[in-house]
């Protein structure tokens, strides 16, 4: 300023005459005494409506008292304020919402009175919906694609979406419960069914509901930016011809109020996911920058929707496998009786087993393979069936991890690393004749046992080395002798994973459940997954046994000597146990068997020979037992050969036979069905032998069973 008031004058009215701003002045009363109508935010504010007016008077499409209250802050504290920014309707009465950047200066007055206030005010819309636009696109890909989940990313961008861009937002996806495992490229074919999974607001009143099915009317924006796979903006009004296409599904966008909308494809790879949607009734119409706002997030959630598509094909593909890969049907044992529980949660590699094992004895099994998704099931169904096959070959528990350990070792070296962790397993052998119970476990959690009066029993399992690692471990087992109706559980870490809960209490919780120990074991393991609410967020396995003991009446056992003539004496002791078993039938072929058995076991092995027959479910079960440990095989005699067809009568005679070895001996067994067509003895032994080539001693046996 020049002093000079004519100087001064021009400049003000050059200022308030051709300023781009809105310029306001203010006398103490906070009465308009001057304005520049020309100015963008307030140009066709009729002079009257301002002039000796309160702002709150001509500014009615602002939060109301929010520009007073900005020039009461002035007033009480002497300081400009400057560049604060409000949104409102035009101070020109236009149905639009205005970006302003105010700011405010107070004016000196003669003596202590009020001062007057300048009001500078700023349209910065243009510039503040480029501001907003980018920081929607920010909050897409801030907040989009937190998880794998196809519900939770389109939940994710409707709510940056709304209300920052769009007064409402759906999200719809093509129906694909019936499509293979591949998409195919390009636009859907016409009348494909979509699905709604998500909407914003809660309250918004849109054409469909959530987790509704169905395609969209044709012809309409839908169908077309599903069939050109290009976004488009769309006014909505009464006169519209594609609202004709459903009246009644289109009614609520009418009744609403919405007035635009825009509808983009979600695409990802060429192939098509389903559509964004949005609508305004409240906010401005959408402009022609807003359809590349919708373009970007589109893109960025389609990027992410594809990603969970393909995990929610991968997890249900690798579940179906890990569920196939599964013990079938559990056969009903004497040694015990179990029920489980599988939750595939998360398509990983939990997996149980029960394994009928020679002896009446049987396998619990409980494993962890690292990892989620289809390798993991693959690996899972690999260790599984490596497990069963070692444990079916009769091998002490620490020597079967040590394999199986081998096995897991030469897995990781394959797909892994050399020295990975691969599974955690822990494996039980319940034998009901001794009632003994072997445990022993690789990385994995102990078992949990509960006596048959409810209390729990501290086993004391040492921990042995995750699966896989290799190195050649030592697994050392735990060997204990348990009552008849005494509980097993064996579990995976899922279970004990609950919202709220510490993992290291989980054995105590699982203990307290299992104390009602008459309680039907299924109902058991129901009750466990109840009170134990596993995470939904990982596999969870529990195999519950209540074990049982075989009778005394049910077993036979006697030790001979290490001496030829015992045979005879061995066929006769069997006699008169089958006959007090009423299995007479029987007596000829187990005979045979027994004379090959024990013949063997002295001609072949050690000290002296424990004899033992058992009679379960329809079968009979012969053990001979030896301190020899070198196993048996069965030879393909020669015509010249005068022996060596022991073994092969022994399982021509057998449904199964086999070897097993303890840590002093050995011990040959084999079964018999009592159920079915008893084998043919006479052709056993034809087939065996061959014309002037006999082993005498077989044929003495043989004879002497049948009583020639």
């Amino acid at each position: 300023m020049t002093g000079d008031p004519i100087g001064d004058a021009a400049v003000l009215n050059a200022l308030f005459a051709n300023s781009p701003q809105g310029l306001f002045v203010f006398d103490p009363e906070l009465k308009v005494t001057r304005y520049n109508p020309t100015g963008r935010s307030v140009r066709d504010l009729p002079a009257e409506d301002v002039l000796g007016h309160g702002i709150d008077d001509f500014a009615s499409g602002f939060e109301p008292g929010e520009l007073r209250s900005l020039i009461d802050e002035v007033l009480a504290t002497g300081e400009p304020l400057r560049g604060r920014l409000v949104r409102g309707r035009s101070l020109s009465g236009a149905h639009r919402v205005l970006a302003l950047e105010v700011s405010l200066f107070p004016l000196d007055t003669p003596g202590d009175g009020r001062p007057g206030l300048v009001c500078v005010v700023e349209d910065v819309t243009e510039r503040q919906a480029d501001a907003d636009r980018l920081a929607v696109l920010s909050a897409v890909h801030a907040g989009v694609g937190s998880t794998l989940e196809e519900r939770t990313t389109a939940d994710e961008l409707v709510r940056a979406l709304v209300p920052a861009f769009a007064d409402a937002a759906t999200v719809d996806l093509l129906d694909d419960s019936g499509a293979g495992p591949v998409r195919p490229a390009g636009p859907p074919p016409p009348g494909v069914p979509l699905r709604r999974v998500a909407f914003a607001p809660p309250t918004a009143d849109v054409s469909r509901k959530q987790g509704e099915s169905r395609s969209f009317p044709f012809p309409t924006p839908y169908t077309q930016a599903l069939n050109d796979l290009r976004a488009r903006l769309v006014r909505v009004s009464a006169g519209e011809p594609w609202l004709s296409a459903d009246p009644d599904g289109f009614a609520p966008l009418l009744r609403t109020g919405v007035h635009s909308m825009i509808v983009a494809p979600l695409t990802a790879r060429d192939t098509v996911l389903g559509l964004l949607t949005l609508y305004r009734h409240r906010t401005d119409p959408f402009e022609e920058a807003d359809l590349d706002v919708a373009r970007q997030a589109a893109f960025t959630a389609s990027v992410h929707l594809d990603n969970a598509c393909s995990y929610r094909r991968e997890h249900t593909v690798a579940a179906a496998l890990q569920r196939t890969l599964q013990p079938g049907r559990i056969p009903e044992l004497s040694a015990v009786e179990t029920a489980h529980v599988y939750l595939p949660e998360s398509a990983g590699g939990d997996w149980f087993d029960v394994v009928p094992l020679s002896g009446t004895r049987v396998a619990l099994v409980v494993g962890d393979v690292v990892g989620h998704g289809i390798e993991a099931a693959a690996t899972m169904g690999q260790l599984r069936l490596a497990l069963r096959t070692l444990a079916l070959q009769d091998l002490e528990t620490d020597e079967l991890l040590t394999r199986l350990d081998e096995v897991a070792a030469q897995l990781a070296d394959a797909s892994k690393g050399a020295g990975s962790e691969v599974a955690t397993c822990a494996v039980t052998v319940y034998n009901p004749v001794s009632r003994q119970c072997t445990m022993v476990r690789a990385g994995h959690p102990a078992p949990v046992v509960v006596d048959p009066d409810g209390s729990p029993r501290d086993v004391d399992v040492p921990q042995g080395p995750p699966l896989g690692a290799g190195g050649g471990h030592v697994f050392t087992p735990a060997v204990v002798e348990l009552e008849p109706g005494s509980l097993l559980a064996l579990y995976t870490n899922g279970l004990l994973v609950g919202d709220g809960h510490d993992p290291a209490s989980g054995p105590r919780r699982l203990e307290h459940i299992l104390a009602s120990t008459t309680q039907p074991l299924q109902e058991l393991c129901d009750t466990a997954v109840y009170r134990m609410a596993p995470s939904r967020h990982d596999d969870a396995v529990l195999l519950l046994a209540r074990t049982h003991a075989l009778s005394a009446e049910q077993v036979a056992d006697w030790t001979l000597p290490s001496d030829a003539s015992v045979v005879s004496t061995a066929r006769r002791l069997v006699d008169r146990q089958l006959a007090a078993w009423r299995l007479d039938e029987a007596a000829f072929t187990t005979g045979l068997v027994v004379s090959e058995l024990v013949t063997n076991a002295i001609r072949y092995g050690d000290g002296p020979v424990r004899l033992r027959l058992i009679h379960d479910r329809g079968r009979l079960l012969t053990e001979v037992t030896d301190a020899n440990s070198a196993s048996p095989h069965v030879r393909h005699a020669r015509e010249s050969d005068e022996g060596g067809r022991g073994l092969y009568i022994v399982m021509r005679l057998s449904t199964r036979w086999g070897v097993r070895h303890g840590r002093h001996g050995k011990t040959i067994w084999a079964e018999q069905r009592l159920d079915g067509e008893p084998p043919d003895a006479s052709a056993a032994l034809d087939a065996s032998a061959v014309p002037g080539a006999f082993d005498m001693t077989d044929v003495m046996d043989a004879m002497d069973a049948a009583d020639l």
